[in-house]
């Protein structure tokens, strides 16, 4: 191992026993599943902004935006910069604090315990409903945060991917089983600064090396339809493409999906004052839109770089940070260490998020269906054994789909988006805002958004050109149509239901 490499891993080894340390403290302030659940609804606003995107992020922000952009240019990573941060303010300004209140009104912890509790249903099938969808598209997204880790340092060390796979998943499952919710984001946290660190330390670093900001865009401007937001750059015929309407609203359709997600709107249920979610949304709509728009321009200067024969062409572009970091790395031990930062920044992204989705599947898995739908009667001592060793388990089940280092597991991740999107959005749009939605409507919504999201994806997409949309855009309208119509045709919600909608509503 040569030195570059022993500072690398000596940064990575130090951030990766930070990450436990923070577990063990943590430990010792969760004492129930509420607490491991939801952190005991104690989150500041600071915390809860910076942990939601972080959790959000993936690492789709270090790896995905600037391989696309280095690739294409800036039309496809431009729009889906547009989408995700509309849909991140969205989020925050429509749901954030009328989830919380609407949450702690009726005693939820977890997602399906919300839209159980929300219309009072007694059998819980809606709960279960909900836990198997979380369940279903949270497994395999876990399991692509584990075999990026593998692929990680696989690509670093030589380490076999296997090992590296399994350690880090040890790790991750490590603090998140000992602290829960607040451990996990709390270390969401750091992770957002230390992928904030890697974007500035790489821009840098790689603009230095392109030859100034000049030439980066000289090079860009050079590509037809590079810098377009009209037309797309194609590396295999160096021509440009239309990039037209339908594109950009299948693209831009990616902001629904933030409505959905069970993981960023377990942070908005956990924020200690929700009149404080006016300082998270501003953190976090800022924070997202400078961290996207610094990695697609990472992806532009790396080109430039090839260009400048500072890097060779990259056989794999989502590689493009992991080789500039090898660069600067090159240039001596302190700079090494900066590259191990970095590096850290994209282990930051993945775990990041696989402890939150681990937090979500396991809450679905033990406190949903063997407590709601099975109404097993457990002790508080005993629910939190249960909670962690079903976490463990989830987490042994995604190391097996990962097993095969050459599966396509980073596919599944826009599925899921798209699942959790079309499944959840519209029922905790309507849950949330319309009063005379019910239990009848919401469980065919439910069904109809995850099961489209299939159907779209396998069989309509496919019959024509104008069909050939994000999965998510239809699979969510539809969704909402049937919610809507099933629940004026079916009886309306109970007075007691109503009652409760309108006491939340007053709530200022």
């Amino acid at each position: 191992m040569t030195t570059a490499q022993i500072c690398i891993m000596v940064v990575i080894v130090a951030y990766l026993a930070m990450m436990v340390i923070i577990g063990a403290i943590y430990s010792k302030r969760t004492n129930n599943v509420g607490d491991f659940y939801l952190g005991g609804r104690s989150l500041g606003p600071v915390v809860t902004a910076m942990s939601a995107e972080a959790s959000d992020m993936s690492s789709y922000l270090l790896m995905g935006l600037p391989g696309l952009a280095y690739l294409t240019g800036v039309a496809d990573v431009g729009w889906t910069i547009v989408g995700l941060a509309v849909g991140t303010y969205l989020n925050w300004l429509i749901v954030a604090k009328r989830l919380r209140n609407y949450s702690a009104h009726c005693s939820a912890i977890t997602i399906p315990d919300f839209f159980s509790n929300r219309y009072k249903e007694k059998n819980k099938i809606l709960m279960a409903i909900a836990a198997l969808v979380i369940i279903i598209f949270f497994v395999p997204y876990t399991a692509s945060g584990f075999s990026a880790c593998g692929k990680l340092f696989g690509t670093l060390f030589g380490i076999d991917y296997h090992v590296a796979m399994v350690v880090s998943a040890i790790i991750i499952v490590g603090y998140t089983s000992l602290g829960g919710f607040n451990a996990a984001s709390m270390t969401d946290l750091i992770q957002s600064i230390v992928m904030t660190l890697a974007l500035i330390f790489v821009l840098i670093f790689g603009v230095s090396q392109a030859g100034g900001l000049d030439a980066v865009m000289d090079n860009a401007r050079s590509l037809p339809g590079y810098l377009s937001v009209t037309s797309t750059f194609d590396p295999a015929t160096n021509l440009s493409s239309a990039y037209g309407p339908i594109k950009i609203v299948s693209t831009l359709a990616w902001g629904l999906g933030y409505f959905g997600m069970p993981h960023i709107l377990l942070r908005f249920m956990a924020i200690e004052n929700p009149n404080k979610v006016k300082i998270s949304r501003r953190i976090a709509s800022v924070w997202v839109v400078i961290s996207m728009s610094i990695a697609v321009l990472i992806g532009i200067v790396g080109l430039g770089m090839v260009k400048n024969n500072a890097l060779l062409p990259l056989e794999d572009s989502e590689t493009i940070i992991i080789a500039i970091s090898n660069l600067l790395a090159s240039n001596g031990p302190g700079f090494a260490l900066i590259a191990g930062i970095i590096l850290a920044g994209i282990l930051a992204c993945t775990m990041s998020t696989s402890d939150s989705q681990l937090l979500a599947a396991s809450s679905s898995a033990s406190e949903n269906i063997l407590g709601g739908l099975f109404k097993l009667k457990l002790t508080d001592t005993v629910k939190m054994v249960v909670a962690r060793v079903v976490l463990i388990g989830i987490a042994v089940i995604g190391v097996i789909i990962a097993w095969d280092s050459n599966s396509s597991v980073f596919g599944i991740v826009s599925f899921a988006w798209a699942g959790f999107g079309a499944a959840f959005g519209p029922v905790m749009i309507l849950a949330l805002f319309w009063k005379r939605s019910n239990k009848y409507g919401a469980i065919a919504g439910m069904i109809t958004g995850g099961v489209m999201v299939f159907v779209w994806k396998y069989v309509i997409a496919g019959l024509a050109d104008v069909l050939n949309v994000y999965e998510l855009l239809p699979a969510f309208i539809i969704a909402l149509v049937v919610n809507v119509v099933v629940s004026l045709v079916t009886p309306s919600p109970s007075k007691e239901v109503i009652d409760e909608f309108e006491a939340v509503k007053s709530i200022k």
